[in-house]
């Protein structure tokens, strides 16, 4: 995935497999990928973070 595109489909289905209360928090990290010039780095995180639990 290059720094142009954005895997929406991998997003929704992080969001998706959060629970409610943490859906708000999701959406606006989802906010912060779309404005950010390093999303690369951020789904990674995001990733990561949602194999942990």
């Amino acid at each position: 995935m290059n720094n142009n595109n954005i895997d929406v489909g991998s997003l929704m289905k992080m969001l998706a497999k959060m629970d409610k209360k943490d859906l708000a928090n999701g959406m606006s990290q989802l906010n912060t990928i779309l404005k950010s010039n390093d999303k690369d780095r951020i789904i990674n995180e995001l990733k990561n973070n949602l194999n942990k639990k």
